[in-house]
């Protein structure tokens, strides 16, 4: 009697992730720079490439990657065999062996490799650091590794140790070109030199525009970038005599104003946000300082001066009753208490504390009171009260300066352009939420450091072949006029497909085999609709990528 017997494994969007690397030749790269020893059961390359392909999947720890490979194994209906080869101790020793390789050489051609098979443009970069947490110890430092320390976290967990993340990405799509490590303590100014100097080695030019947060704006940074040939943009701090000039001068005259761009709101539909710029005298240095002003920004400095406003009369209103008593007896202890509460509206509400006096009679002398033997003598009695009201003349100068932010550059740009280019800055963040959100780095469980410099690494790979696909589908869509895709939960259309989107809508796409009499007589991918159709062709992928799997279709070997 024959014997029917059905297999399912896992497919989900691995095959699109395997393409996206196999066409960076992410595994060639790996056996080049990370060659393993002689008798190894498995390959140091081969190891790397699952550790990325399952952060970008479905981060595990490492002691479950091995479990996580065994559902995309051919051939397997209980035990894992080829997934048990990748073990963690397999794949921590593969890290260690990436930590000792020469890792600024593999990225640099990884790069050039991503620049050149997608085309990407080069002409304006973005840099920003974000920490990365570890919570435990880590009290045995490598002495070759980054530095676990304390310092400014950005995970708001000041208690625990970090490294500090620095990334570049293009302003085509948003992908990663090159990140560095810096040790936990270090603050961002200090980066951009070194930063800057690597993306110069990696592009092979100098005249890329460098867009960055206000850590920039330093007279070392700016000076070492002009004075080699280079171009930044970045905002200037509030504290910066330019600024301060320009603020003091705009509360009391009129300045002209030449209209920018307008663009919808990303946060109330409908609703436009309008840019004007005003140029200003350059620096010392002779860079432009060019100072934006945003309609939206304009509300939201608005709305949060009237909330704090608020707050503050009605806390002076909660402090009315509580006057004249206990430790608001005095003037100097009422006059503390008003200024705690009036510190963030300095200025703009006047509060005057008024004193009413009388005189009262005092007994001194010792002994219950009598008409003839006691003493009694005058003594003022002070009451005090409090009176505010709202300051119009500094509410209208306040008002004046709604909405404003400076830039400074050196490029020869129209000041409108210069905003543009810096306005693409929060993609850079949108990548850094990636990698803490989605692909999820944070906190790190691996105890060396020098590892854990290793798996850094890999996250930055994850990252760029995420902004690649990313990329992709949303340059076909915009080619094709296509505004949405149906591909959230309940069938919701979004119009920028993210990462996240694309993995869940594969979550269900599987890999079937029937089997008689030991025999596989049918083999097929089931799950793959019209729409999945769609999304492959949208990212170009190959019909035999999902169509055609074959036996080890998961594995990643050199060509």
């Amino acid at each position: 009697m024959e014997q029917f017997e059905t297999r399912f494994k896992q497919v989900d969007v691995l095959p699109m992730v395997k393409y996206f690397m196999d066409k960076l030749a992410l595994v060639n790269l790996f056996t080049k720079y990370v060659p393993v020893a002689a008798g190894s059961i498995a390959d140091h390359a081969e190891s790397l490439c699952i550790l990325i392909a399952n952060i970008v999947c479905d981060n595990k720890p490492l002691y479950k990657v091995q479990e996580w490979l065994g559902q995309y194994c051919d051939g397997l209906v209980q035990e894992p065999v080829e997934a048990s080869v990748f073990n963690d101790d397999r794949l921590a020793r593969a890290l260690s062996a990436l930590f000792r390789s020469d890792r600024h050489s593999l990225m640099t051609e990884l790069s050039s490799k991503a620049i050149s098979v997608h085309q990407l443009l080069t002409d304006e970069i973005h840099n920003d650091s974000t920490s990365v947490t570890f919570i435990g110890k880590y009290n045995r430092p490598d002495p070759e590794a980054i530095k676990l320390k304390r310092g400014h976290n950005k995970d708001f967990r000041p208690d625990c140790k970090q490294i500090v993340f620095g990334l570049n990405i293009t302003a085509d799509g948003h992908v990663p070109l090159s990140y560095k490590l810096f040790d936990g303590n270090t603050t961002d100014d200090v980066t951009h030199v070194p930063n800057w100097n690597g993306l110069r080695t990696l592009l092979e030019k100098e005249d890329f525009i460098y867009v960055a947060d206000c850590k920039l704006c330093s007279q070392t940074n700016l000076t070492h970038i002009s004075s080699n040939g280079g171009f930044f943009i970045t905002i200037v701090p509030k504290d910066r005599m330019e600024v301060k000039r320009f603020i003091k001068y705009l509360k009391q005259n009129d300045v002209t104003w030449s209209d920018a761009f307008s663009i919808e709101s990303s946060r109330k539909k409908g609703e436009l946000n309008v840019y004007r710029t005003h140029e200003t005298e350059r620096t010392k240095a002779g860079f432009r300082v060019i100072f934006v002003h945003s309609s939206s920004k304009q509300k939201e400095d608005a709305s949060r001066r009237q909330k704090r406003i608020d707050k503050a009369v009605a806390e002076l209103e909660a402090l009315l009753p509580k006057l004249n008593a206990y430790h608001l007896k005095t003037k100097k202890e009422i006059k503390a208490a008003v200024d705690g509460i009036c510190k963030d509206v300095k200025g703009l509400i006047d509060v005057n504390i008024s004193t009413e006096r009388k005189q009262v009679k005092v007994k001194v002398s010792p002994g219950r009171p009598s008409l003839t033997k006691s003493i009694y003598r005058n003594k003022w009695e002070f009451t005090y009260g409090i009176e505010w009201r709202l300051n119009e003349s500094a509410l209208d100068q306040a008002s004046r300066i709604d909405g404003i932010f400076p830039l400074i550059t050196n490029t020869d740009l129209e000041p409108s352009e210069v905003l543009r280019k810096y306005k693409r800055q929060p993609f850079l963040e949108k990548r850094m939420y990636t990698k803490k959100t989605i692909l999820e780095v944070a906190p790190v469980f691996i105890k060396k450091e020098h590892r854990i410099e290793a798996m850094l690494f890999l996250y930055f790979v994850a990252l760029m072949i995420v902004s690649l696909i990313e990329r992709r589908i949303r340059m076909n869509m915009a080619s094709e006029k296509i505004d949405k895709l149906p591909i959230l939960p309940q069938g919701m259309n979004t119009k920028k497909p993210t990462w996240n989107n694309i993995r869940y809508f594969y979550r269900n796409v599987h890999y079937s085999k029937i089997i008689r009499d030991g025999v596989c007589i049918q083999a097929v991918v089931q799950g793959i609709g019209a729409m999945h159709e769609r999304i492959n062709r949208l990212l170009e992928l190959p019909e035999a990528v999902y169509k055609y799997l074959q036996d080890g279709w998961w594995q990643f070997k050199a060509t």
